[in-house]
């Protein structure tokens, strides 16, 4: 965003995009945990005063990428094992119920959508486009969560959505990841609600007991 159209945005739409830029650097790595966010630099860098990169900033803590290390220190959020933990646990608690509802209510253009993102994931997975993968593996997510057709779901997953994204970009088995999809979308097509189910709790403490490896370089301890 220039100077000229920060200038002439609504303080709304500037802080949106400030926002929206700074955590997209956070979960695809630009900005790493420990870095420091200077309201002055930030400021300088998007062409706009410190009101929307403080209120942006402070979004960003509450949406848990980052932390007040002291009134005026803020610093992208180092994640704990139990931070971890209780994301895949509500993930797991959630996903694995909303892919049950969208194994019994998914429609043929349902069904049309998930395989595009498939062909979108697969592509991705052969250059290995780690930010376009995440992003498409998302989007998979996001489709099943819509499939199953609880608006409850989705408002509640929501505000978890991006740090869920942030700990899949850790992920780098990538064509491990994409045979899971497959097998999930699989279970969903095929109509059984308990099939689905056990394929996206598989999936769920797969992809936790990676995430923890590639974090701390241990198990999750997700297999029980």
């Amino acid at each position: 965003m220039s100077p000229s159209t920060a200038k002439n945005g609504s303080l709304g739409a500037v802080r949106e995009h400030v926002l929206a830029t700074l955590r997209q650097d956070i979960i695809a790595g630009r900005l790493g945990p420990g870095d420091r966010l200077v309201e002055r630099e930030l400021a300088e860098r998007f062409g706009v005063s410190r009101v929307p990169v403080r209120e942006a900033i402070r979004a960003l803590v509450a949406e848990g990428f980052v932390l007040f290390e002291s009134a005026r220190r803020s610093v992208v959020r180092r994640l704990t094992r139990d931070d971890v933990r209780e994301l895949f646990e509500l993930r797991e608690a959630l996903e694995v119920y909303a892919t049950g509802l969208a194994a019994a209510r998914a429609t043929d253009r349902d069904l049309g959508e998930l395989r595009q993102l498939l062909d979108e994931a697969a592509a991705a997975t052969e250059t290995g486009d780690a930010e376009t993968i995440t992003d498409v593996n998302t989007r998979f997510h996001d489709r099943i969560l819509a499939t199953a057709g609880n608006n409850l779901l989705v408002s509640v997953m929501e505000p978890v959505d991006g740090r869920l994204r942030w700990l899949t970009r850790r992920n780098t088995k990538w064509s491990e990841l994409l045979t899971e999809h497959r097998e999930l979308y699989g279970a969903i097509a095929s109509g059984d609600a308990e099939r689905a189910r056990a394929h996206a709790l598989a999936h769920v403490r797969a992809t936790h007991r990676s995430t923890v490896r590639h974090l701390f370089g241990e198990d999750g301890g997700t297999s029980a």
